[in-house]
Formats: structure tokens, sequence, C-alpha cells
């Protein structure tokens, strides 16, 4: 069985530029293989295979100078990239044929410069590991401190590294674990989730809400003001919209917290206790 480990990252500024340019390639990787499919398609011909677009889109297009850039990343994060859009082909044919249960999927879309949340993947094929010092070396980036909360059961298969709206890193380490039998339970709780109160169960115990948003909403309202002024494209806006993100990421922080808590401890926090709040090392 598979699970995920997630731990936040803490790259320099060196290895946040050598990020975003991993991610940059990796994006521009995925829309030319989307465009070439799109173009063909259009032409009437046949649907190309997944090997002819990875090599379109990353071997040949590495000896032209309009994208030779894309030999200064690992070469696994460009084949993840293409790994993807073969994904989303296979689950939208999947959809539409009725083979994919579910919700209807639809067409893989063009991925954006825009977008505040970015990811890559690095396999075992690119060789990165965890060093002495614990921290996570990944090719052409370096060692970036991480902060372990857990130990890993296995050895990592893959590591997802992911950039928020906020501008925080995490890694995401797939690992495998032997699965564990529960032990059988005698008696059972229902579960009823209101507005009043976040749950009452049929025991009649009854969890408070916290409403983590509700005690945010004066520096969110404020900052989301602050927003709307800013010019768009300006730099001043760039800076108050990861203002937003973080408020808004510390309110999600604190809402998960709580639902982990309430899932494994089955004790409610008292009305006193707060969270953690996250470190934040901005890079320029």
């Amino acid at each position: 069985m598979q699970l995920r480990y997630n731990f936040r990252l803490y790259p320099t500024p060196g290895q946040c530029q050598n990020l975003a340019r991993a991610f940059g390639c990796a994006r521009v990787v995925f829309n030319d293989g989307l465009r070439l499919r799109e173009e063909a398609h259009k032409a009437g011909l046949a649907y190309i295979p997944d090997s002819a677009v990875l090599k379109a889109v990353t071997t040949d297009a590495k000896r032209t100078p309009e994208r030779a850039w894309l030999s200064e990343v690992s070469a696994v994060v460009l084949q993840q990239a293409v790994a993807d859009l073969n994904r989303a082909y296979r689950a939208f044919f999947d959809s539409i044929s009725g083979k994919r249960k579910g919700p209807k999927v639809g067409h893989p879309k063009f991925r954006s410069r825009k977008d505040h949340r970015q990811s890559i993947r690095f396999t075992k094929a690119s060789r990165f590991h965890i060093t002495n010092g614990r921290k996570l070396r990944l090719p052409k980036i370096g060692d970036v401190q991480v902060r372990f909360s857990r130990e890993l059961p296995s050895q990592p298969s893959s590591v997802t590294v992911t950039k928020d709206a906020s501008g925080r890193y995490f890694a995401s380490f797939v690992v495998e674990v032997a699965e564990v039998v529960l032990p059988q339970v005698l008696g059972e709780v229902g579960i009823d989730l209101g507005l009043a109160s976040f749950a009452v169960l049929s025991d009649g115990t009854k969890i408070a809400s916290p409403k983590f948003l509700r005690r945010a909403e004066r520096k969110l309202k404020r900052a989301q003001r602050s927003l709307s002024r800013k010019k768009e494209g300006s730099k001043n806006r760039a800076k108050t919209r990861i203002t937003v993100a973080r408020a808004h990421a510390r309110v999600g922080d604190a809402r998960r917290e709580f639902h982990h808590r309430e899932s494994t401890t089955g004790s409610p926090p008292p009305s006193s206790a707060r969270t953690k709040r996250s470190t934040w090392r901005t890079c320029a």
C-alpha cells in the first residue's frame, strides 16, 4: 500500500530560482505536448503516441535554439510533465467512453504561468535522496532544507515539490507501507455535522465549531480591500496578493489541524488553544 508523507520545504533564494525554472520548463513541455496533439487533431491526423510526443517536446526540442534552455533542468521533470499530459488524455477518453466512472472529465487544458500553484515530480530515475544532514537533494536544484515532523517508513519512490499560492514549498513523498488490519470495534457512533455545532455524536457529545474563518475575517477584509486598490500587474499588487494568500493559508492550516486532532483523539481542544503559526520565508 502506498501513502503520501507531506513536509514543509525551506529553499534558499538561489534554490527558489532553480525551482521556478523547473516549474516553468515543466509547464512549457506540458503545453507543447498539448498543442502538438491539438494541431494534429485539427489537421485530421491520427492520435500521436506518447513516445512520439515525449521525443518531440523534450529530446528534439532541446536541440532547437527556442527550447535549448530545457537542458537546464532535470530530464525527469520534463518526462513527468509529459506523463501528466498522457494521464489527462487517458482520463478524458475513458470518461467520454463510459469506462471511467464518476463525474465527466474534460479535455486537458493549457497550464498558465499566472497560476499561483506550481508543482514538479521527481522519480527514482532522477536519483533524488535524503542526505545524512536531513536535507532533500534534488538534481540541478541542490540540497533543500526539510522540516521532518516524522520518520519515513521506507525509501520514497517519488517526491512531488509544490509551491502554493502563499509562496510556501512542500515535498510530498510516496512511500510503500504494509497494510495494517484495524481492530474490530464493538460499538458504533453516529455523527451529525451541523451549523451551530461542528458535530453532534449519537451518544450526546457535542463538538463546538471553532469558526476559524470568522476569527480571521477582520484581517482578511482589510487585506482584500488593500488588494482591490492595487493596479493590475504592479509589484505592489503581487505583494498584497501574497499577504491575502497567507491569511487564507493560516485559516486552512488551523482548520485541517482541528479536523486531524478531532479525528484522532476524539476529544475537543480547549477554547483557549491556538494553533502554532507557520513561519514564512519569501524568496526574492
